[in-house]
């Protein structure tokens, strides 16, 4: 079957409906409009739509309209955002929302952080008080993707619980998994993480994982499905920054999923490194919500992340065993 698709012949080897086109495309329905034949089809009428030999489609969308081509040209050559399971991100900064001392302080250095994911973690609800204020009064879930993550549990069975209670809540599928191993260094299982990414993949999660900065165990979880990986870069709310700067690179070059560095950033300058090694982000809490000052620490780390990212993208000088000097000799008086 022939149908022409904005002025192309494209050839297809069965009968499709609108529907079935727009999928075989790769495009969102509710975000064209399709002309039939001169005639608008209605959206609600995609799926019981079917299309005939010959029928010519146009299907637009909406752009912004005034834009020079040159702009809109340096824009798309700007836009520096990134994907995780499908969902595109501008910020490469992903901030906590536990130890703060208030909600309100902690929605202050988010809004400082400019983020757009936070992570949140699953906890009774105080039946004996549910007047108590609760995160989502402050952090609003429609304008902030909630990443539920696994915080204490210690084992797969835990964590599993734990996430699933979280779909139920909140209907999240992409989630942090985090299988800790001991109290003490709060290192990940790596047996019961890979366990637990099994079975959270076979059930329909997008999974973000915690680990190890073990190469080999960072590229098996991507392997089962992971849709990120975030190998930590020194024990949890340690602040030591990037240990192993070998390993995290080693992982980024292997990786063909994002790869987040988790855990272990004290400062500014620790983010820019994670970004500078090309990470794909940083995720913490503790850095910030212990900073003496919150929001300004936020705000730091926010410009950090941007400016590692940027000197990333930009390719560093090589290292040099003696001086080059940046003027040149000849000519020298």
């Amino acid at each position: 079957m022939r149908i022409i698709i904005n002025g192309e012949n494209r050839d297809f080897s069965a009968p499709l409906t609108v529907s079935a086109l727009l999928e075989s495309l790769g495009l969102d329905a509710r975000k064209i409009a399709i002309e039939r034949n001169r005639e608008i089809l209605r959206r609600a009428a995609f799926a019981q739509t079917p299309l005939e030999d010959g029928d010519a489609l146009e299907i637009v969308h909406f752009i912004g309209g005034g834009m020079g081509a040159a702009l809109a040209d340096a824009r798309a050559e700007n836009d520096d955002s990134w994907t995780v399971a499908g969902r595109r991100f501008t910020s490469r900064l992903i901030v906590g929302t536990g130890k703060y001392k208030d909600y309100q302080t902690n929605a202050a250095a988010l809004g400082a952080s400019g983020a757009e994911i936070v992570t949140v973690a699953v906890r009774r609800v105080n039946v004996t008080d549910p007047a108590a204020p609760m995160l989502t009064d402050h952090i609003d879930p429609k304008t902030y993707v909630y990443l539920p993550n696994t915080a204490g549990c210690f084992t797969a069975e835990d964590a599993l619980r734990t996430l699933r209670l979280a779909r139920e809540a909140g209907g999240w599928d992409l989630v942090k998994l985090e299988v800790l191993g001991d109290p003490k260094t709060l290192y990940p299982n790596m047996v019961e993480t890979l366990a637990a990414a099994e079975t959270l993949i076979k059930d329909g999660f997008e999974v973000m994982v915690y680990c190890s900065d073990d190469p080999i165990m960072a590229k098996r979880l991507e392997d089962i499905g992971c849709c990120a990986v975030m190998p930590l870069a020194a024990p949890i709310g340690s602040g030591l920054g990037i240990q192993n700067p070998v390993n995290i690179r080693l992982i980024v070059e292997n990786a063909s999923v994002p790869v987040l560095v988790d855990a272990g950033v004290g400062t500014a300058s620790d983010a820019a490194v994670a970004m500078e090694l090309g990470c794909d982000g940083v995720l913490m809490n503790t850095a910030i919500a212990e900073a003496k000052d919150p929001i300004l620490m936020a705000r730091a780390m926010r410009l950090a992340v941007e400016s590692g990212r940027l000197a990333y993208r930009a390719g560093r000088m090589a290292k040099k065993m003696y001086a080059d000097p940046s003027s040149p000799l000849a000519g020298l008086i």
